[in-house]
């Protein structure tokens, strides 16, 4: 995969490709179908199939005070794209003169004159241009008169009542309801990062954990214990999905000052301070809540990690992941993925 982070000056090579457009964070399964619609339009082209997305989240740019919500961070966005069989990733710096570009300039400009695109794909609510004054109906115009088609990606059924929509799994999430997130995602959410040295409590306890903190843009999921599983990425290679339990949040007894996710692998005992670690969030166990003794938390230890074990003995996770990076059809026990509404 090509990665273009401008549309000055895009070499011969990265242009002429079919382009998905859009924020996709989460990279749910609405997205999913947008960008499968792109590599269907980019196989009769002939084409190589693009992503263009932005960097900030324009809704950060526009709104820098509010309170952590991006689902996936550039990093883990673009692996997701990689994994999806993107060939070229225009993620655009999203600035103010980007922002006040008009309908009919950005088409011009950048669509055009700075990636020449064979073809486009947008959810049927895709907004472009100063003060979203472009919609889809002006965006198939603008496309037939410089010469490239657009395809509008109509919502379709699913099994899950709403529409999928990166909205519902930032819902999902700060209601610890990891598993309807899944549902929507295609996969479980992970939260990712290095490993970092703790006050060891855990290993006194006979829990030893490895600790991450939250990115500082990253959506704050419900606090509380997880069942996990976590993926060790080494500069190499990557142990596969380990089982563990975790606790998110501030550490009621001990009061910490920012969130920390700390991760408590079974039967593993190998080196990972200083590793990438991806962790992702299986299901929901309980809230954080403070004890009245250290054997009493210690007591409650036992029995989230005994629950964790029978929640992640319902599926074998072997290789990067089930189906790749994605959920195989069937999901989580009781849930079905199939295509949905996409939002967002």
């Amino acid at each position: 995969m090509r990665l273009y982070r401008h549309f000055e000056r895009v070499p011969e090579v990265g242009r002429g490709a079919v382009v998905a457009i859009g924020n996709f964070d989460g990279v749910h399964r609405g997205h999913q179908a947008v960008i499968d619609s792109a590599r269907q339009a980019a196989e009769r082209a002939r084409a190589p199939l693009g992503v263009m997305t932005f960097e900030p989240h324009p809704r950060l740019f526009f709104q820098p005070e509010q309170q952590p919500f991006r689902l996936t961070a550039f990093r883990t966005k673009a692996r997701l794209m990689r994994a999806l069989g993107v060939q070229r990733l225009y993620a655009l710096p999203f600035t103010k003169a980007l922002a006040g570009l008009e309908p009919q300039d950005f088409v011009e400009r950048v669509l055009v004159g700075g990636l020449g695109v064979r073809h486009l794909v947008v959810g049927d609510n895709f907004r472009f241009g100063r003060k979203r004054a472009g919609d889809v109906e002006l965006l198939s115009a603008l496309g037939a008169r410089h010469g490239f088609g657009t395809s509008v990606l109509q919502p379709v059924g699913g099994s899950v009542a709403a529409a999928y929509s990166s909205t519902q799994v930032r819902a999902y999430l700060r209601e610890g309801k990891s598993t309807r997130a899944a549902v929507m995602l295609g996969r479980y959410w992970e939260i990712e990062g290095r490993v970092r040295h703790g006050a060891k409590r855990g290993r006194d306890f006979g829990f030893p954990t490895a600790n991450i903190r939250l990115q500082g843009n990253l959506l704050r999921p419900a606090f509380g214990i997880y069942a996990v599983r976590a993926c060790i990425v080494t500069e190499r290679t990557a142990v596969a999905w380990l089982p563990g339990v975790a606790n998110l949040g501030i550490a009621p007894m001990y009061g910490y000052d920012e969130p920390l996710l700390e991760v408590h692998l079974f039967d593993y005992s190998g080196e990972i301070y200083g590793a990438h670690m991806r962790v992702a969030l299986v299901d929901y166990l309980r809230p954080e809540r403070r004890f009245d003794s250290v054997e009493a938390l210690k007591r409650q230890m036992g029995e989230d990690s005994r629950r964790a074990r029978q929640t992640l003995a319902w599926e074998s996770w072997d290789g990067d992941w089930p189906a790749g990076p994605f959920l195989r059809r069937g999901g989580p026990p009781g849930e079905r993925l199939d295509a949905g509404k996409a939002r967002e």
